[in-house]
């Protein structure tokens, strides 16, 4: 290849401009920028040894340019380093930028669309690198206060009076303005309104592509990447502050609603696009403090906007909109009501209106189409569903219209170089509901991918064709599949109080299981909340070959119509009852091959296919054909769904000191014990230290003190906050005993025996301390053992409070609670949930049901025991029965012995062993305890 000389010589071979422009040429444009050339560009190091060293801000060329933007987008797809090479040549990077800015607005024409649509890609992928000083740098002044220069006077000088800290800021602003010279005025107009020019260009382009006809695909792309960098600067706050107005002033989502692009087949991208962009441009959140709206919050808003609209309606329009200005809000807040009232104005009237409202100049050089103006008005003064409500009324399961859309569940074969409609995970987040929102939909579309896998494999095995009558029959099998033998819903329950969704919604699925044993036993083997899927399968032909059915996609090649999901209630019975899932029953067996499933369905998307139905489509629930499981291990997604779902419908979900820092905001150093005030000084380390030498390895830098000499562990250690001033800090060893818990072996407690360093006490110091501790290290390095510690310390020292651990395998979590059982934690207090349970390496059941029969065991135990110390004192009856008959023989027999005891050995002045041997009263029942030998 042409770059091969450049990038392989030691030395530097003289600049050649040409040389870029052919390789740019023939590599990148003359293989319409195909990956492979690429890849091996940035392999070769073309951007560091050539492209960046020899570019000039003033002489470089057009190539020279856009082969640095090529090649840095490339990087950020591989996910590798992009700004490295950039740290050569700081000074630079300014000029760059500026250079940048220009071709992206083009004013001469001289970039193909599909050049802007790559250098929209490398603007995404600046805002994407905020945390880079460099970029940030050039990057801040384009989204700061100073673009609402662009603004309306009269949107400007609204806002600005809404908020008078803005305003100062804006005077200042206009200050340092005046005293700027005139090429530093130039350069601060071209970043100001660089955003703004870019939107009208945008808006060219949109308003360009004709409703019907051959449509330029590179336009396509282009506007996709443009609407992609809205969302993103929409989609954070430190872009968002100032921009989000901007945007709004602009109308460019009603614009786009509106364009042909919009109602095309080929824009179907791009209204998924819009969709992002209008929800986070309506974002629950103060764009000034960055502080989420509630629910009441959002209705203040609206009830402001109506308000003032209806006001200018009853001022200046009172003949026209006199029945809008005097009725309710909650009577013309609704889309229909306020297209009613306003429909009927004239789009002069309309503009008037606007105008009012600050959202159209009084005087427009351009006449607005009524369609425009209307929706404009509409849009912005309707009633919205709040995000939770959205969120609450969203099905849960994959349908068969995203399983098979690319746009959102990328193919196998994507390779990060196209546009999607999917939330990304940046570096910061509006609020917690923005994180677990963007959380929930990438899991979900995620758990989507694995389940259209699925359903591909199985359909193919299944290998459907059509018969004569012109319904589905299936020539092979699938272990993981069954056709369908009767469907039915069997129970549709009212809906609850304040919702429109049926409260519950069952139906029956029958199937014949005339297969082998052993797949029959893992049908019937289907557990309580185990998640199924309901197919339908239907072939449009007789043929079924891939020759004649070749370039069709796999939806419309095996006829796969409808896809619902469902969950498990369990297995009838010939009765027509549910089998329960008893762990202590066995499960009756069902004569023959046939067997019924009662199954949940999903009361969102029940309510949304019957609200087609009544439309006049199809009942889907009268066409499955096909019911399909999953293995187990893959098939949570539905419990991970719910639980973000309803974290989103808490009030607090992180504590309030680490909520900044998982936003992405403010230091990372808020979250650390040490800046906490809730400081702990005094803990119990228990076992952690092996002796005092230990500890004082451990504390190299304090002045360790104790009260008692050559004290032996446990110990309960006061580590005062350390000051700035103070040299070397004391640190408190008090030792104390443990409480005798009786004279058998398993009584005493188990003890930690590995010597922690320094830096491993330092973590585990950190563990116990409220705040968020992060211990790294590579394999070895003794974090298990370090978290082992740390629960356990937190279990001693917090007896009260509840644990949770949680680990990304089920391997891990094994590993740590084999640990944990090595410590000096009750059995009782232990439970291991999920799957993986049965690889702990351990004889005894830490699951759910495991711990029930621990617990019984445990009863059974003590009352035998109770019965033995009956029988040692001699007292009659059968006390040892129950638990609340061992309570009345606790208190009846042996209290009153005790106490006697303790009687005794007050007045008896000479307390000897042989008066305490004889006087107490439980000598024959710890005659099996070890006794002391002689010697001792």
């Amino acid at each position: 290849p042409l770059f091969r000389s450049v990038v392989s010589s030691e030395e530097r071979p003289p600049f050649n401009a040409k040389l870029i422009e052919d390789i740019y040429e023939t590599e990148i444009v003359g293989t319409d920028h195909a990956l492979k050339r690429i890849v091996l560009l940035e392999l070769s190091q073309y951007l560091e040894n050539y492209l960046w060293p020899r570019f000039d801000a003033v002489q470089s060329t057009k190539a020279h340019l856009m082969s640095i933007v090529v090649l840095v987008n490339e990087k950020f797809r591989e996910g590798v380093s992009a700004w490295d090479a950039f740290v050569s040549r700081p000074e630079q990077f300014p000029g760059f930028f500026q250079r940048l800015l220009s071709a992206c607005i083009d004013e001469i024409a001289e970039f193909t669309f599909k050049e802007h649509a790559v250098l929209m890609l490398f603007l995404v992928n600046c805002f994407k690198s905020l945390e880079v000083d460099m970029i940030r740098e050039q990057i801040q002044r384009l989204v700061s206060l100073s673009i609402w220069t662009c603004l309306l006077p009269s949107r400007l000088e609204q806002e600005l009076k809404s908020d008078e800290k803005l305003s100062k800021y804006w005077r200042v602003l206009k200050k340092r303005d005046a005293k700027a010279n005139e090429k530093a005025k130039a350069k601060l107009e071209k970043e100001r309104k660089f955003l703004w020019n870019l939107i009208r260009k945008f808006l060219g382009v949109v308003s360009s592509i004709p409703e019907s006809g051959q449509i330029d695909e590179e336009k396509i792309q282009y506007c996709n990447r443009f609407v992609e960098l809205l969302i993103d600067l929409e989609s954070m706050l430190p872009t968002r502050r100032f921009f989000n107005t901007l945007l709004d002033d602009s109308h460019l989502a009603i614009k786009c609603r509106l364009s042909p692009l919009s109602k095309r087949s080929e824009g179907r991208l791009f209204n998924q696009l819009l969709d992002i962009l209008k929800f986070y441009t309506g974002f629950e959140i103060n764009d000034r403090t960055g502080l989420a709206l509630t629910d009441h919050d959002m209705m203040d808003i609206h009830y402001n906007s109506i308000t003032s609209l209806q006001r200018i309606a009853f001022v200046y329009f009172k003949e026209d909109l006199d029945t809008f200005a005097l009725s309710t809000v909650a009577g013309v807040d609704s889309r229909p009501a306020l297209t009613k009232h306003f429909g009927a104005l004239s789009a002069r009237t309309l503009q008037k209106v606007a105008a009012f409202l600050n959202l159209l100049p009084e005087k427009a050089d351009d006449d607005y189409e009524k369609e425009f103006l209307l929706e404009m008005l509409v849009s912005r003064h309707e009633r919205r569903l709040s995000q939770i409500d959205a969120l609450n009324g969203m099905p849960i399961y994959p349908t068969d219209e995203i399983l098979w859309d690319e746009n959102v569940v990328p193919s196998e074969y994507y390779a990060g170089d196209g546009c999607l409609a999917l939330p990304k995970l940046n570096l910061q987040f509006l609020t917690l509901h923005d994180y677990l929102l963007r959380n929930l939909n990438l899991f979900r579309l995620e758990s989507t991918y694995e389940i259209r896998q699925d359903i591909e494999d199985v359909v193919k095995r299944m290998k459907p064709w059509r018969m004569h009558d012109g319904s589905t029959g299936f020539k092979g099998w699938a272990r993981m599949a069954q056709p369908i033998a009767k469907f039915a819903v069997v129970e549709v329950a009212k809906p609850k109080l304040g919702e429109n969704r049926p409260g519950r919604v069952r139906a029956d699925v029958t199937l014949a299981l005339g297969i082998r044993p052993e797949i029959k036993e893992e049908w019937q083997a289907l557990r309580r909340h185990d998640v199924l899927f309901l197919i339908t399968c239907r072939l449009s032909s007789s043929s079924d070959t891939d020759e004649e059915m070749g370039g069709k996609s796999f939806k419309e090649k095996y006829g796969i119509v409808y896809v619902r999901g469902c969950e498990v209630e369990g297995m009838l019975n010939q009765e027509g009852k549910l089998i329960e899932n008893n762990p202590f029953e066995e499960k009756p067996e069902v004569p023959g091959d046939k067997r019924t499933f009662r199954i949940r369905l999903d009361t969102n998307q029940y309510q949304q296919d019957m609200a087609a139905t009544l439309k006049g489509a199809e009942d889907v629930y009268d066409t499955f054909n096909i019911l399909m499981r999953r293995k187990p291990k893959e098939n949570n997604f539905k419990a991970v769904l719910e639980t973000i779902r309803e974290l989103m419908n808490t009030d607090c979900v992180v504590p309030e000191w680490v909520h900044d820092v998982f936003l992405g905001y403010g230091s990372p150093n808020a979250a650390h014990y040490s800046s906490l005030p809730s400081y702990i000084p005094t803990l119990d380390w228990n076992d952690t230290f092996l002796s005092m030498e230990h500890l004082k390895a451990c504390f190299p830098d304090y002045d360790v003190k104790c009260s008692v000499d050559d004290p032996v562990p446990p110990f309960r250690v006061t580590v005062p906050p350390v000051k700035k001033d103070d040299l070397q800090p004391e640190v408190i060893v008090e030792h104390y005993h443990l409480a005798n818990r009786g004279p058998y072996p398993y009584d005493q407690p188990k003890r930690n025996s590995i010597p922690f360093t320094p830096t491993q006490i330092e973590a585990i110091k950190s563990g116990m301390q409220p705040g968020l501790t992060l211990v790294v290290g590579p394999p070895g390095s003794g974090k298990t053992d370090v978290a082992v510690q740390i629960i356990s310390n937190i279990y001693h020292n917090f007896p009260n409070q509840r644990t949770l651990l949680i680990t990304h395998s089920n391997q891990a979590l094994n590993q740590l609670f084999e640990k944990i059982l090595g410590l000096d934690i009750e059995e009782r207090h232990l439970l291991r949930l999920g799957h993986g349970e049965e690889e702990l390496l351990t004889e005894k059941d830490f699951s759910r049901y495991g711990r029930v029969n621990y617990i019984l065991g445990k009863r059974m135990e003590l009352l035998e025991e109770v019965q033995r110390l009956q029988l040692s004192l001699g007292v009659s009856g059968d006390v040892a029965y129950t638990c609340e008959t061992a309570t009345h023989f606790f208190t009846y027999q042996i209290t009153s012995r005790w106490e006697k005891f303790l009687g005794k050995l007050k007045h008896e002045k000479e307390r000897n062993v042989d008066f305490i041997a004889k006087e107490f009263p439980f000598t024959a029942f710890f005659a099996t305890a070890p006794q002391r030998s002689e010697e001792r």
